[in-house]
């Protein structure tokens, strides 16, 4: 066995060992299991079968992990992306009214799509196209808008005639559970503790269950039944006009979310060469394949997961840690009626659902999506402006494409406003008019 994991993964080369190797798969899955809490919880609110979104989370993540493990050899896990799924709950399915069988039929034709362009070099020249500016006001305002629906599923802030939001009773039991959720969090955060989201989730599950919020269904089980999702898409509604603007965000944030974790564990894990990556055409098809299946399945966009840079740093350099993740997921198949205690949301009496056990959880990861806003240039006001509309609109507008649309539109105006029109890419431009297109003959 040890030859045979030394040929396939070449394990002396990349200076790791078997032991080291599960050890790293260990420390990354426990990093980001809060996804098998976060991914039901959050697409059943919009009416898809929890227990089935459960079944799609674990097998997706775990056959798109393989991929990558024998694609590319990297130790890095792929699950549903934060940011990804708000989207498309929130954005597509809430805000655009889109059913859910269509939304995921978007996931599936952006995935395709992605499959289809790695010839071309197009998602190069989309990196290349971007301004930096806008890049880290994109994540910024994701994270804005997963930390303010964290705040409403908790019961911290709600909704208010007046001022459209105030802050809630907070002596409320689900406010309570959750800020408990959240202190546990932080505070083990800070420690520098790499399961904290995960702690944090099963210390508000515990403090649910005594408050009454909750109620135990046993740890482990037979899975659910998949069929309630499994084929459900609906890729020729995914293919109507008013998905093109849609489909474009799923493949827009794909891209920048492979890429950006591709480099940032590449470096981390010492895999870069010559300021490139070798083999990621082949992590970069690991997602998209992964995010076909899902789609099939039933669940959003699966991407490359940064919290992978926590096995990294417990010593996995090859695929074997990746494989080990991927066993993982398909293990935690067995633990459906631990997970399914947090999914049925309380009532408030407000005609509002919260989720107090998974609250905490979308608020820690926003505080760790908007720290890319210092890498904004805030001296250049024409940098500046179409940044702040990106990164404030996602969260009051609950839409990433909105967000994304106000940036690129003043962005093109101010550069050609200072005659400085020469700093944008072309491309800029073109999807600038794009989004004044759509707003004319749509909104």
């Amino acid at each position: 066995m040890r030859g045979f994991l030394e040929r396939r993964f070449h394990l002396v080369e990349h200076g790791t060992t078997p032991r080291t190797e599960v050890l790293a798969g260990l420390t990354t899955f426990l990093t980001l299991a809060y996804i098998l809490f976060v991914q039901p919880a959050l697409l059943s609110s919009v009416g898809l079968d929890f227990g089935a979104v459960f079944v799609a989370t674990c097998v997706a993540s775990a056959f798109a992990t393989l991929l990558m493990a024998g694609l590319a050899n990297y130790p890095i896990a792929v699950a549903p992306a934060m940011g990804h799924n708000f989207y498309f709950t929130f954005a597509v399915v809430v805000a655009m009214e889109v059913p859910w069988e269509v939304a995921l039929g978007g996931v599936a034709v952006a995935g395709l799509l992605f499959i289809a362009t790695a010839g071309f070099g197009l998602r190069e020249r989309l990196i290349t196209a971007i301004p930096t500016s806008l890049k880290h006001a994109i994540a910024t305002g994701i994270g804005l808008l997963i930390a303010m629906v964290g705040l409403q599923w908790s019961g911290v802030i709600v909704a208010s005639a007046g001022t459209l939001v105030t802050l809630g009773d907070l002596r409320t039991a689900p406010v309570l559970v959750s800020l408990l959720g959240l202190v546990v969090m932080a505070v083990l955060w800070v420690r520098g503790v790499r399961v904290a989201i995960l702690l944090g989730i099963l210390a508000s599950t515990f403090a649910g269950w005594l408050g009454g919020l909750v109620h135990f269904q046993g740890v482990a089980g037979l899975p659910p039944s998949l069929l309630p999702t499994l084929g459900q898409f609906d890729i020729l509604g995914a293919l109507r006009p008013e998905m093109v603007a849609v489909i474009f965000v799923f493949f827009f944030l794909a891209l920048f979310d492979s890429v950006g974790t591709l480099v940032a564990v590449g470096e981390q894990a010492g895999l870069m060469r010559h300021g490139t990556l070798p083999r990621a055409r082949g992590a970069l098809l690991a997602d998209a394949i992964g995010t076909v299946v899902g789609a099939g399945l039933g669940t959003s966009t699966v991407t490359a997961y940064i919290e992978s840079a926590t096995g990294v740093a417990a010593g996995g350099r090859t695929g074997l840690t990746a494989v080990v993740v991927a066993l993982l997921f398909l293990l935690s198949l067995f633990l459906s009626p631990l997970v399914s205690m947090i999914g049925g949301g309380y009532d408030a009496g407000s005609g509002v659902t919260l989720y107090p056990v998974v609250a905490p959880a979308l608020i820690l990861v926003g505080t760790m999506m908007v720290r890319g806003v210092r890498r904004i240039d805030w001296d250049d006001p024409t940098e500046a402006l179409p940044s702040f509309l990106t990164l404030i609109v996602m969260p009051l507008a609950v839409s990433v494409t909105d967000g994304i649309a106000f940036g690129f539109i003043a962005y093109a105006l101010l550069k050609v406003a200072t005659g400085r029109w020469r700093e944008a890419h072309w491309l800029v431009y073109l999807f600038a008019v794009l989004f004044l297109v759509r707003y004319a003959v749509h909104v």
